[in-house]
């Protein structure tokens, strides 16, 4: 995550950053167990991706094919689900993400992802943003007249939101319960601050809603910002779990940036 510090108090962000903090681990002793209980005896995969492992158990199980595997092993069975679309299968295979450096309009489109995600959002009402850092919008970077701009409008909009915060402590400062009296005045300030307004997310999701994630935001006619986000998540899932991001390819485009394609659209 580039962040800039333009001035003393206000700090920019040019680019986000995204942590992979949770991934799945397989039961051993019982899966080993299941095998046992049914008769199966030396099935095993060549992936030692938990989540990649837990996919081709699920849809193992879905025919009980554990002593007919085909040739090419984990990624030839996860290739075949992609080809097929037996979708339901990838969301057995789960991750954890926490991003930051991204604007509060990037995640106002990205909590529209319901189905298959989880999210724990950085609240405005608890924290104070007095010292927040605002992401600049990929389109103005470069321009130095469309930065200077932004860059005034976002001073101002801190600076509205420090003036805001401390009269309004100072309206609240009857109210007995400090933390009460923090939280009304900044659910009252943060009205000033603007949709560049860094945040930070904690996302957890399953592979088959990631990759949906991944196809409609990463695609090129999307917004730009959460198109480099979804770029940014591809490359660390393709890190992770090559298997299940590996037919996603990313494309420089004409007009500057990157966007990714998969013949396996909507698994």
């Amino acid at each position: 995550m580039a962040v800039d510090e333009v001035k003393p108090t206000l700090r920019v962000i040019r680019e986000p950053k995204v942590y992979l903090v949770g991934r799945q681990s397989v039961a051993e002793d019982a899966l080993a167990e299941f095998l046992a209980d049914h008769g199966v005896q030396g099935w095993s995969t060549d992936t030692p991706v938990a989540g990649e492992r837990l996919i081709e158990t699920a849809g193992r199980v879905c025919y009980m094919s554990f002593q007919r595997p085909r040739p090419g092993g984990n990624r030839a069975y996860i290739g075949h689900i992609l080809e097929v679309g037996h979708g339901s299968v990838l969301e057995h295979a789960v991750y954890s993400l926490l991003i930051t450096g991204v604007s509060r309009s990037l995640t106002h489109e990205l909590v529209r992802h319901r189905a298959g995600f989880g999210f724990s959002q950085l609240s405005q009402r608890f924290i104070d943003e007095s010292e927040c850092a605002f992401v600049v919008p990929p389109a103005i970077l470069g321009d130095a007249e469309l930065e200077r701009v932004w860059l005034e409008s976002m001073e101002a909009s801190q600076l509205a939101y420090r003036a805001l915060a401390d009269r309004l402590a100072e309206t609240f400062r009857e109210i007995p319960d400090r933390t009460l009296r923090r939280k009304k005045a900044r659910e009252a300030a943060r009205g000033v601050l603007p949709n560049a307004t860094e945040t930070k997310i904690f996302v957890t999701a399953n592979a088959r809603a990631l990759r949906h994630f991944i196809e409609m935001r990463g695609d090129a006619a999307a917004d730009v910002e959460i198109r480099r986000l979804a770029v940014c998540v591809l490359r660390l899932l393709q890190a992770e779990a090559p298997n299940l991001f590996g037919d996603y390819t990313i494309q420089t485009l004409p007009e500057g940036g990157e966007a990714v394609s998969t013949p396996h659209r909507k698994v």
